[in-house]
């Protein structure tokens, strides 16, 4: 015992620098992934059959060669597209590897099927059964990318699979950006390519510039055209089922115009020319700033597109254009009127007006917009009823610019824009968990309030046991089971295989309360080591502890090892942990699938839903805490070795001891729930969980040797003063404080 005192302390002095050394080495060399040139769907057209990923497909088309892409084909018919997730965003996931998802979309922008083909994360999927994540990326079948691209991908539910909630994230997030960016780009479903994105929208050709007469204009969609007339309006409001309204209908005869709306984009120099003249054209453009357009709108018939209320609020409230999920009304400064449209063969019109569309408004020339006309009918003196109808429009391909699109050289994946989508999933998530967020930084600055102030704190032993279940069972409840914030050795490798593929933080940053405990973690080591979180926010390190009091409550026997075996069963956890570095050096994956020595995934995350033997081995380690507590912790727990390592740089020794600690006095020492204390008095700050339970003792001046001596002298000085006074009282002859 004696050479175990002198031994093991000076050999893990001596050893601790250089196991920093190692497994920064280690984990700092893990082999990169080294990423090839071609586009990552040729490996997998081989390996996943077309039939697999659509429905009654027979086989992929040739892989295109301007967008990563193949065609899924039943014989000559089209049935949609396959490409990989990260040919297209970035998919690294929170092993630092990427994450490969094979998807199809169909020509009408919507999600066929989602298929994880690679992953590197084994232990985020180990003990998730596979028909979980199966039944995860089915739900995403018949997703519209439409209505996705013009929410920002927040147009569904994602469902999230506890124990994979980070790798469920990026998935998700892969899945859409990437199939926003294919619609895009094959403009599925009407989608055209996003302004700002890698490839730019389609332009006006510049050099373009014909003068055409009415006929052509309107044969080629230049101008187009919505035509009602007042049978078509009447029975519109018979289906619309107002009865007032219905007892109101228009007079007149049913194929008489109601009204006769054109349309054309007259900022379009081609357009504009022809239809205005070239000096209305050079008045045009003369009133137009940078950015901005105009369309001219021409009415005839018995309704106003305009209506007489912008007269008095300045606002047209019959017509607004729609493009996408933007939409714009005009106002009377946005108006001017025409008098005369410049071909010969033009019709004759009651209204022209000229709408100029604001640079602000994000309208692109290039993409399909539409006229909407409200018509309105009264159905009392003040009250009316409304209908719409949609005057589509779309500018003729000829006159754009054809869109460039980047070779299969240049890669599809944009960083800065990859980065910024990223950056807004994990503020989303942050955003999202303010309150949880909240509870937490409430709880460090509780627990770094009790550390500072340790004295006050475990003043009365009683206040302070209760105070420190019921802190424990705040982390097991909320930040365990609840919130799944259990630390584990594979944050450390995922860690590390970052810093080895290109470090990143989104993938750590997408779960809040994980992050805010390593950063505090990080923090912690500086001043009390790792007992901050070993002691009090490690939720299975919790459970052990609840578990041990409920035994002790019930009698259970508890175990003392003698010291000697206890000392040698320390680096037990020790060699774990290098053992897990050193595997990481073959394969990652490997490692962490052996990682499972830790229970966190079974007992807090997964909470015992698993396999049998996880469940068996989690159910023994929580067992054997029963009779000798905090087993695992002691002589297991990889975490635990690794957050001690560099927790021996602490710059202060906040627990307070007396010369007489440990010689004679051993009240400390035994009463240690985890036996950090040596025989001799020290502390042993690798495995010390900072409980604090010695620091109560402390002060107990009805246990600590020194304190009962100091309880004693002030109890004796106390009756010798009241001696003194009583003597003196007789004295002056007067009764004494015991009459």
């Amino acid at each position: 015992m004696a050479l175990g005192k002198r031994l093991f302390p000076e050999f893990w002095r001596t050893l601790a620098p250089l196991l920093v050394l190692l497994a920064a080495t280690l984990l700092l060399t893990l082999p990169a992934s080294a990423l090839g040139n071609q586009p990552v769907i040729e490996k997998y057209l081989t390996k996943v059959a077309a039939a697999d990923l659509v429905e009654g497909a027979t086989d992929y088309g040739p892989l295109r060669s301007d967008v990563p892409i193949a065609p899924v084909m039943k014989n000559d018919e089209l049935l949609g597209y396959a490409f990989i997730t990260s040919d297209f965003v970035s998919t690294t996931g929170y092993s630092g590897k990427p994450i490969h998802v094979m998807v199809a979309i169909d020509p009408d922008g919507k999600l066929l099927k989602a298929n994880l083909v690679k992953h590197s994360e084994p232990i985020v999927l180990i003990g998730i059964p596979n028909s979980k994540i199966q039944a995860l990326t089915e739900t995403y079948s018949g997703l519209d990318i439409v209505h996705e691209a013009k929410t920002g991908g927040s147009g569904h539910d994602l469902d999230i699979i506890s124990g994979a909630t980070v790798t469920i994230m990026i998935i998700d997030d892969s899945i859409v950006r990437s199939a926003i960016k294919v619609s895009r780009a094959m403009q599925l479903g009407g989608l055209t390519v996003e302004a700002g994105s890698d490839t730019p929208p389609r332009a006006l050709k510049s050099d373009l510039i014909t003068v055409s007469d009415w006929q052509t204009l309107s044969g080629d969609g230049s101008i187009r055209r919505m035509t009602l007339d007042i049978g078509q309006v009447n029975s519109a409001f018979e289906k619309a089922g107002d009865a007032r309204a219905i007892k109101r209908p228009e007079p007149g005869d049913p194929t008489d115009t109601y009204i006769d709306m054109q349309a054309a984009l007259v900022s379009v120099p081609s357009i504009g020319l022809s239809l205005l003249g070239d000096a209305e054209y050079k008045n045009l453009t003369e009133w137009l700033k940078e950015g901005e357009q105009a369309i001219l709108i021409m009415g005839r018939g018995v309704y106003s597109f305009k209506g007489s209320g912008y007269v008095r609020g300045g606002i047209f409230d019959r017509i607004q254009l729609i493009q996408g999920d933007n939409s714009v009304r005009f106002h009377d400064r946005q108006q001017k009127r025409l008098g005369a449209l410049a071909p010969d063969d033009a019709p004759a019109f009651n209204e022209l007006d000229i709408f100029k569309i604001p640079a602000d408004a994000d309208f692109d020339v290039g993409d399909p917009w539409r006229l909407q006309l409200l018509v309105n009918r009264a159905v009392g003196p003040i009250e009316k009823t409304f209908l719409t109808f949609d005057l589509g429009y779309k500018l003729p391909e000829f006159y754009l610019e054809p869109r460039p699109v980047a070779p299969l050289a240049t890669s599809v994946v944009d960083g800065d824009e990859d980065a910024a989508a990223r950056a807004a999933l994990w503020k989303r998530v942050w955003n999202d968990k303010k309150v949880e967020i909240a509870i937490l930084l409430v709880m460090l600055t509780v627990l770094t309030g009790t550390f500072f102030f340790q004295k006050q704190a475990t003043r009365n032993a009683k206040a302070f046991y209760w105070f420190r279940m019921g802190f424990l069972t705040l982390t097991l409840a909320f930040l365990g089971w609840s919130q799944n914030a259990q630390l584990s050795i594979v944050n450390l490798m995922a860690l590390g295989a970052s810093f080895s593929d290109g470090f990143s933080w989104d993938a750590f940053l997408l779960d809040p309360l994980v992050f805010i405990l390593w950063s505090s973690v990080a923090a912690a080591l500086l001043f009390w080591g790792r007992g901050a979180f070993c002691g009090w926010l490690c939720p299975f390190g919790a459970l052990q502890e609840l578990s041990n009091q409920i035994a002790r409550f019930f009698k259970v026997p508890q175990i003392t090892l003698p010291w000697g075996l206890h000392e040698r069963l320390w680096p037990l956890k020790y060699m774990i942990f290098m053992g897990l570095v050193g595997l990481s050096m073959v394969s990652v994956p490997l490692a962490e699938q052996y990682a499972e020595i830790e229970p966190f995934k079974t007992a807090i995350i997964l909470k015992f839903a698993r396999g049998w033997p996880y469940v068996l081995f989690a159910v023994a380690l929580l067992s054997a805490g029963l009779f000798i507590e905090r087993f695992y912790c002691r002589y297991l727990c990889p975490l635990g070795a690794a957050l001690a390592i560099p927790g021996r740089i602490r710059m202060f020794d906040w627990l307070k001891r007396y010369k007489e600690c440990g010689s004679p006095c051993q009240t400390c020492a035994n009463e240690c729930f985890v036996q950090a204390i040596h025989p001799t008095g020290e502390i042993n700050p690798n495995e010390c969980l900072s409980c604090l339970h010695c620091q109560v003792l402390y002060q107990d001046d009805q246990k600590c040797p020194v304190c009962i001596k100091q309880r004693k002298s002030r109890e004796k000085i106390a009756r010798s003063n009241a001696t003194s006074a009583d003597a003196f009282s007789q004295l002056l002859g007067q009764p004494s404080a015991k009459n």
